[in-house]
């Protein structure tokens, strides 16, 4: 394969003249490395973060209208809609496992980015269209188009960035404020769309297409500029993205015992469940290649990742209730009426990316003066916080939901101030969490370790959608509580008090939990600076 990745793809590229030999791609590399022209960071971090941008901008807006398009538009029951948002955000998160291994070993984080953002373009096109058919087969290009595009995306970011570079996790900061600012704008510019009578939900559906064409455009035009060196699948390239390589290479049977084994498991615990066994597969497949793959310091690496996208599951499960809960919260319990606006579901979504746009620099300077300090805490210690500060927000919406239990419309400030400390605690989770996995992973695993950090999000996204689907509705009967686990959500979702209370307790007790484990977090990872 052509050590430049992108040279066999269906986009111009600039003419070489053969009289002059075009720099190698490590001397390219060492270049970006150095590069300090954009707000002290490499220049390539800002067209990255405007593709991840308008990428984020086509998900959120998107997202925003589909629990509601469900349940309003076409009826569908509450846990039904919940069900399927569920299941959809969890295979959005689960297949950049599939897409990060195709990065590391076959076409290269360019070419999977360039071609994971036409899929996704066409899914949204495609739910532009009505009919169920278009409806699911839109959502299923969705999921393909991420699995390519997300993983690798922050993948580059790390690769901007030599071996224990203190900009790092300021730096993904920095990217984490692109992913919010199209957060924030998709919900606002599709929920207008969709809640407009002269134009209506599928309007919305493609205007989400669209962003994500923006973003494509704009990556493909100056990734050679402004990337140069970065993203090309060369041992070398790779060697250098942030953690010195044993050079071990991947075993197939690696791989394919860790399928069987996550294949096995999850038949004996979900009793044969399709969808449980892909996802058993494919944890197990990203498991076995990688620990077996690996020997010594970087196997105690996979640990720790490992350790940490489990506890990242509880803040997900309980973050991503923004999509469906909140939502519906927000649409059937709060007083949307601003003089004669009244304000469109759909733009509670923007809350969330408004606040961390907000908080986003303010952590950077905080974490850059820490560390300048020596006094920055680890990546462990910041994920505690942001599981304390997750659970502080779900305690203002205890009292908020208290309120609306006594058949009131609530004001929406409730919502505001939970997603307001909600989203101080994801900027102490998600960018530094990114920024972790390339510090932490084995380079010869970096896409593949990269899509195993998705995957607690895809894990954490189907419990987000299941437990949504108990959400307490105004004038809705409260179903008879069965038994076990279950029978307890049951009874504690017949008021939105003892809903928003589970997710008190699940916080905190993550956020106990990880503190304990914060020790051996430190051992595993003694190796690096994280």
């Amino acid at each position: 394969m052509s050590q430049d990745c992108g040279a066999t793809f269906p986009f111009p590229r600039p003419i070489v003249s053969a009289a002059t030999p075009s720099p190698s791609p490590v001397a390219e590399r060492s270049a970006a490395l150095d590069d300090r022209s954009f707000f002290g960071h490499p220049r390539g971090l800002g067209l990255l973060f405007a593709a991840e941008m308008w990428e984020r901008f086509s998900y959120y807006g998107m997202r925003a209208l589909l629990v509601l398009y469900l349940v309003n538009e076409l009826g569908w029951e509450k846990a039904r809609a919940t069900g399927l948002y569920g299941t959809y955000t969890m295979l959005v998160f689960l297949t950049p496992i599939v897409g990060g291994f195709l990065a590391d070993r076959l076409i290269g984080t360019r070419r999977s980015l360039v071609l994971g953002g036409a899929i996704i373009a066409a899914g949204h096109f495609v739910l532009a269209f009505p009919g169920m058919t278009a409806f699911y087969a839109g959502l299923g290009l969705v999921i393909v188009g991420t699995g390519l595009f997300k993983p690798n995306v922050s993948t580059m970011v790390g690769q901007l960035y030599p071996a224990n570079d203190t900009r790092r996790d300021a730096g993904f900061t920095f990217f984490y404020m692109g992913i919010n600012l199209g957060a924030f704008l998709g919900p606002l510019v599709c929920g207008y769309l969709a809640a407009s009578p002269q134009f209506g939900w599928h309007w919305g559906f493609a205007a989400a297409g669209v962003g994500m064409v923006l973003g494509l455009i704009a990556f493909v035009v100056w990734r050679d500029r402004l990337l140069p060196g970065i993203g090309l699948p060369t041992p070398r390239a790779l060697a250098s993205a942030g953690t010195e390589s044993s050079g071990a290479n991947m075993n197939p049977m690696h791989g394919i015992v860790g399928v069987l084994g996550g294949v096995a498991l999850a038949w004996l615990v979900a009793d044969g469940s399709p969808l449980a066994l892909l996802v058993g597969a494919i944890i197990g497949g990203a498991f076995g290649a990688s620990f077996l793959g690996t020997v010594g310091e970087e196997r105690m690496r996979v640990i720790a990742l490992f350790i940490v996208a489990f506890f990242v599951v509880f803040f997900w499960a309980a973050y991503e209730q923004q999509g469906s809960s909140f939502a519906l919260f927000f649409d059937r319990s709060t007083n949307r009426q601003m003089g004669s606006f009244e304000i469109p579901s759909a733009w509670s979504q923007s809350i969330n990316p408004f606040f961390v746009l907000a908080f986003s620099p303010v952590m950077a300077w905080v974490w850059l003066r820490l560390g300048a300090m020596r006094r920055e805490p680890s990546t462990s210690l910041k994920m505690v916080l942001g599981l304390a500060l997750l659970g502080a927000g779900f305690m203002v919406l205890q009292v908020g939901g208290a309120l609306a239990d006594g058949g009131v419309k609530v004001s929406p400030a409730w919502l505001v101030v939970a997603i307001g400390l909600q989203s101080i605690g994801e900027v102490c989770v998600s960018p530094v969490g990114l920024s972790y996995v390339t510090k932490v992973a084995p380079a010869q695993f970096a896409s593949l370790l990269m899509g195993v950090w998705f995957l607690s999000n895809a894990a954490a996204n189907k419990v987000s959608g299941f437990l949504a689907g108990f959400t307490p509705l105004p004038g809705e009967a409260p179903a008879t509580p069965g038994t076990g686990l279950v029978g307890w959500i049951q009874e504690m979702s017949a008021t939105n008090k003892g809903f928003f209370t589970i997710f008190v307790i699940s916080s905190f007790a993550a956020a106990a939990l990880m503190f304990l484990c914060v020790p051996l977090l430190k051992r595993l990872t003694r190796t690096v600076q994280a």
